[in-house]
């Protein structure tokens, strides 16, 4: 297990959330007490995974033992954990490979990332760094959300936009699944970074200006990232649909690129005329 109490503590909040998520009629279980059809109980999860009940509850209790990488796997399994949870957890305990944790943060794409950016030309694209501060963009993204480019740089954070910006929920056609989606995969990515003073200050101040955030941080959601259909109001455009997909430059691991297609009606009311 990793040494960072920090850590340890996030893996077993993000476990015991799991477990008290699970339905018990996938695992051919009966209803618990007073009828309760979610959630196993730690015995249950000791029994499917073959892990004592002493270790399993030392692992959500956030005790500073050294489980294997088989009984994290073993553990995995009995909570039906999706691929991009397994290694999170696997992360917390110090087994995934991790992106380095410290290193100077980026608030600037650097010029060959804007230059892409730039060529992408009528596709809305933008830049995001490790801790998810937009560090570039390029004209049809400021088409899209004007915002990004009045923004102050030190509140230019996706994640804080996404929760705080009333423009963002009304441009969104689809504002509470789509950030429940991003803060999912925002916790995938930040889980070796949980120690970092950075994230430390931009989660407590999300907790603190964002109810919905709070709540949502709570339920420990984990996610990777899929392309699929993106629908925005925009204000003076009317509903726009996109494509959304990323990418990440080979040469820049710790920036991802995010860029937007968009289907043919979009495209013909999107792209300035000539």
């Amino acid at each position: 297990m990793a040494s960072d109490p920090q850590k340890r503590s996030e893996l077993g909040a993000f476990l015991r959330a799991r477990r008290e998520q699970l339905d018990r009629g996938t695992y051919g279980l009966p209803a618990a007490g007073r009828g309760r059809t979610v959630g196993l109980r730690r015995e249950e999860v000791s029994f499917l995974s073959g892990v004592s009940v002493t270790w399993y509850t030392w692992l959500e209790q956030g005790r500073d033992i050294n489980p294997s990488r088989q009984v994290l796997d073993a553990v995995a399994t009995a909570l039906h954990l999706t691929v991009a949870e397994h290694d999170y957890a696997l992360t917390l305990a110090g087994f995934a490979p991790q992106r380095p944790a410290g290193g100077e943060a980026v608030e600037t794409a650097p010029p060959h990332v804007q230059r892409f950016l730039d060529a992408l030309d009528e596709h809305p694209a933008y830049a995001l760094a490790a801790d998810w501060g937009i560090a570039g963009w390029n004209r049809a993204y400021e088409r899209l959300y004007p915002h990004v480019a009045t923004t102050p740089p030190e509140q230019r954070n996706l994640l804080r936009l996404i929760f705080t910006d009333p423009a963002v929920r009304s441009l969104l056609d689809d504002w509470d699944d789509t950030s429940s989606r991003f803060l999912a995969e925002f916790r995938a990515e930040a889980g070796p970074r949980l120690g970092d003073p950075r994230y430390r200050d931009l989660i407590g101040r999300l907790r603190e200006e964002s109810p919905e955030f709070r709540e949502r941080w709570e339920s420990h959601g984990v996610g990777g990232f899929e392309s699929r259909e993106r629908v925005f109001q925009h204000p003076s455009l009317g509903r726009l649909v996109f494509e959304h997909h990323q990418m990440r430059p080979s040469d820049q691991s710790d920036i991802q690129l995010v860029v937007y297609t968009a289907d043919a009606e979009t495209r013909a009311r999107f792209t300035p005329s000539a």
